[in-house]
């Protein structure tokens, strides 16, 4: 039977970062919960991150934007922002599955999601690149820090058309989106607050040879303007401070925190309640993670059973037990790949071709570095359906075949559902669960393929 503290430490992992191998499990599981929080909450911010040291840096060779009319150029410009990003996400994908400091990358994975910003519209994926390194190094810091440096971002700032915010013709968007996605919620603000915030970003616009930020004084409107309640000549900047002093942002970010990594959850509830002074008037994201990770509710039944995994975090989470990198080859103990991988082994002779996993979980709905809208990616039933499923398991077949599970396959038949529970990090199987492993106990691959698609691994 499974401890309790072996349990607890599993489910932290596999929330605030990408699962454990049952090794890593085993020892992290000799200490206490609270010193597991500590290792974690220490792996943010500027902490060295041996476990990627050997990634490398992506490949961006995005040539200029091609002239009016030159097809020619336009294909080849087109070509290269599909490489680009193909690149991007195979650099973040191994990040993923190979970093020693798993709550930064998660924590990234999360801004990805609250700031989403799509390659498809933003078309400069160094940009892209860009916004991930900042998500990655003022991700756990001073949300207001953070929220400054994202309206200053070169990708969001075309993602959402702050660049066309002149004097003539303030662009309401990303005023719009900051208060009703990322700082305050619907109905905390009405339409007149929107328009001021036009307002004080008009003459914020991008460079994109120099990579910066550029303030243009002719563009801004500097009249006086009403904003949440407060007049005055406000600025972007003043914009931004205005709203996440605001009652109703320290509510709303805290909430959404706790819903990717805990259960969903509204502002008004009481879990938020108890993450506020935390959070404090420093808005510390890494001071409200530890209160996440140490409050009663979140080692619950509710948290336990409260989340589907996203596609990324469920391919990261299977490659990095299975030994694979981003591409489905082996991973030397350097985090690098070792070469070729045969079927059901990390290290077997039969040439393979390398699958990208981010286009697994694009098959699956998620394409790191384009969400859909403004919006980002839904929670829980948002992933499931009877045809990701299917696919969820076909995907599931590949990565055991090409992996290794040795710790399943090299025992007897009788004892692989226990094996593989260990292996994968699991408390146990249900007993449907269970009926249908034991039907495919004497084939490995499909034992592991099985318990990769168990809804006591997807539900975790």
């Amino acid at each position: 039977m499974v401890s309790q503290n072996r349990s607890d430490v599993a489910l932290l992992y596999r929330r605030a970062g990408f699962g454990l191998r049952s090794d890593e499990l085993d020892r992290l599981s000799t200490g206490s919960y609270e010193a597991a929080v500590d290792g974690l909450i220490a792996g943010l911010g500027g902490a060295a991150d041996p476990g990627s040291a050997n990634i490398p840096e992506p490949t961006l060779t995005l040539p200029a934007r091609p002239k009016k009319g030159d097809l020619a150029a336009l294909k080849a410009f087109n070509k290269a922002i599909t490489a680009d990003t193909q690149s991007l996400q195979a650099w973040w994908m191994n990040k993923m599955i190979t970093t020693s400091t798993p709550l930064r990358e998660r924590l990234t994975l999360f801004w990805h999601g609250h700031f989403a910003t799509a390659v498809s519209k933003v078309r400069y994926p160094k940009l892209m690149y860009l916004q991930n390194q900042l998500f990655r190094t003022a991700g756990s810091g001073s949300f207001e820090t953070l929220m400054q440096a994202v309206a200053k971002d070169g990708a969001m700032m075309i993602w959402l058309d702050t660049i066309t915010d002149k004097k003539a013709h303030p662009n309401e968007n990303f005023g719009r989106e900051m208060m009703e996605l990322f700082t305050l919620g619907l109905g905390n603000y009405t339409q007149d607050d929107v328009v001021a915030a036009a307002e004080g970003f008009t003459g914020w616009t991008y460079n994109t040879t120099a990579d910066r930020y550029v303030f243009q004084r002719a563009q801004h409107d500097y009249a006086t303007k009403t904003y949440l309640g407060q007049t005055g000549d406000w600025n972007g900047n003043d914009i931004v401070s205005i709203a996440l002093a605001h009652p109703a942002s320290p509510r709303f970010v805290l909430s959404k925190l706790w819903s990717h990594f805990a259960y969903p959850v509204s502002p008004a509830e009481q879990v938020v309640t108890d993450l506020l002074d935390a959070y404090g008037t420093g808005m510390s994201v890494s001071a409200a993670l530890k209160a996440i990770f140490l409050h009663p509710d979140f080692r619950s039944d509710t948290t336990r059973t409260g989340l589907v995994k996203q596609p990324v975090e469920y391919l990261a989470g299977a490659a990095r037990t299975l030994g694979l990198d981003s591409t489905l080859q082996p991973l030397s103990s350097s985090g690098t790949t070792q070469g070729t991988a045969g079927a059901g082994t990390a290290g077997g002779k039969t040439k393979v071709k390398p699958v990208a996993l981010s286009a697994l979980a694009t098959t699956l709905g998620q394409t790191l570095f384009d969400p859909p809208n403004v919006g980002g990616w839904g929670q829980n039933t948002y992933w499931l359906d009877t045809v990701t499923a299917l696919r969820r398991f076909e995907i599931a077949l590949i990565l055991a075949e090409r992996g290794d599970i040795s710790p399943v396959s090299s025992v007897p038949s009788a004892e692989r559902l226990d094996a593989a529970a260990n292996f994968l990090g699991v408390d146990g199987w249900g007993l449907t669960t269970r009926s249908a492993l034991a039907q495919v106990a004497d084939r490995p691959s499909e034992l592991v393929a099985l318990a990769l698609s168990s809804p006591e691994y997807v539900i975790a």
